[in-house]
């Protein structure tokens, strides 16, 4: 596929991208916003801006501590984030306040792009993870505006992706960016593969490690006296399909597992399916965003709410990762990691290939093949405070031998931006 095909498809596939903001966002406020700014139209910004596009707040956590460095090391310029959802936004917002301004990624056409970039300005755009977008990418070439794609991943299944049906899309854009960051050699060697030159990469790590964030010492507190004394089993950011999974295989060991399960969806729009699901499984549910105390015969409490991750790690003696019993790739282990809790996941981990890798060679994290493998450890888990402590030990030494990516990615894009 050219650039031509793919710029066809893409206005083709507007119309249905503008419906689905309809469908799906309408209920927000900000649903008219990210209309305008998707289709190009945003308040024009005076002054030196730099630029960062996360996709949802995954990709903006892990952006923090580079954004924060930024914001210190170069006071002149004006800091732009863009996010693709509205989980995105609400979370860039409740951190920055007012320091950054943020907006929604617009479509990847020309003239939607050129209104954009006529509006921002940007002396830098910084691309987070997978976010290569061949227009956007190709005008930006064409403004000589460097474009850096930072904590850079490409996993396997991307891999075979892109070489089967856009080889040469792909490795055009990738062959106009001026720096590539990969978080490891495994996808240092993906994106070299794919078309990008060895002298454009810089292997960084992973910001992931980098994010040390301070938890709200009243939600904690709020959060412990809502679980009781109750041994805590955290099933963090699950998808679609996981709960039903996790609730079935806890029925058949339940008379072996004394633990509260507090199971917190990924998607907000995902809360009313995950508490149904535990409701219809007959066992005593009970919803976050309703109570201040679990009662003593609580089976289950369905984590309602956002932004409240690293809370409910804190109270948790174990956690699973989500998003790894079925095949999404797993969500980020390192969160659970850094607050030295016994980190578990499933078989699908494409999305940390190399930093599951790590927490396993270092006896920091257990795999399990299934649902029934996984319940069947969080009982000997539970039942063996030694060696769950010592998992949480290594986890943690593991997230901290791993920092410094920050670092390393600011002297990558130095040489681009001017104080």
């Amino acid at each position: 596929m050219n650039r031509f095909i793919y710029s066809f498809i893409i206005w083709l596939s507007i119309p249905f991208a503008i419906l689905k903001i309809l469908l799906k966002d309408s209920h927000d406020l900000s649903w008219k916003v990210k209309l305008k700014n998707q289709l190009g139209f945003i308040q024009k910004k005076s002054g030196r801006v730099i630029w960062i596009h996360s996709v949802s707040v995954g990709e903006f956590n892990a952006s923090k501590p580079l954004v924060d460095s930024l914001m210190s090391l170069y006071p002149n310029h004006k800091i732009v984030i863009t996010t693709t959802t509205m989980t995105g936004s609400k979370a860039v917002k409740n951190h920055y306040k007012g320091n950054v301004n943020h907006y929604f990624f617009p479509f990847d056409a020309g003239s939607i792009l050129e209104s954009f970039l006529g509006a921002i300005k940007p002396e830098i755009c910084i691309l987070m993870e997978t976010e290569i977008w061949p227009n956007l990418i190709h005008l930006l070439n064409k403004k000589n505006i460097p474009v850096a794609l930072i904590n850079a991943r490409l996993s396997e299944k991307s891999f075979n992706k892109y070489q089967k049906f856009f080889p040469k899309l792909v490795s055009e854009s990738l062959s106009k960016l001026s720096i590539i960051c990969p978080q490891n050699t495994y996808s240092a060697d993906r994106f070299i593969k794919l078309g990008a030159k060895k002298e454009d990469l810089l292997i960084t790590g992973s910001l992931k490690f980098d994010n040390n964030d301070s938890i709200d010492t009243d939600l904690i507190k709020s959060l412990t006296a809502m679980v009781g004394d109750k041994h805590v089993a955290v099933f963090a950011s699950t998808r679609d399909g996981e709960e039903k999974l996790i609730i079935d295989s806890y029925l058949k060991l339940k008379e072996r597992i004394d633990s509260l399960l507090v199971i917190i969806p990924r998607h907000p729009e995902r809360f009313e399916d995950a508490v149904k699901i535990a409701k219809n499984s007959g066992l005593k549910v009970e919803r976050r965003s309703q109570i201040k105390r679990c009662a003593e015969d609580t089976d289950i409490l369905i984590g309602d709410s956002m932004g409240e991750m690293m809370a409910y790690y804190s109270v948790s003696d174990i956690a699973f990762v989500g998003g790894s019993l079925t095949n999404n790739g797993s969500q980020n282990m390192l969160e659970a990691a850094s607050l030295s809790k016994p980190v578990i996941f499933g078989p699908s981990t494409y999305n940390f290939e190399e930093i599951s890798k790590q927490l396993l060679d270092n006896d920091a994290s257990i795999q399990v093949a299934n649902a029934d493998e996984l319940m069947q450890t969080i009982s000997e888990l539970s039942a063996d405070k030694t060696r769950s402590d010592m998992l949480g030990a290594n986890a943690r030494k593991t997230f901290e031998a791993n920092q410094g990516a920050t670092n390393k990615t600011l002297r990558a894009i130095k040489p681009y931006l001017k104080a």
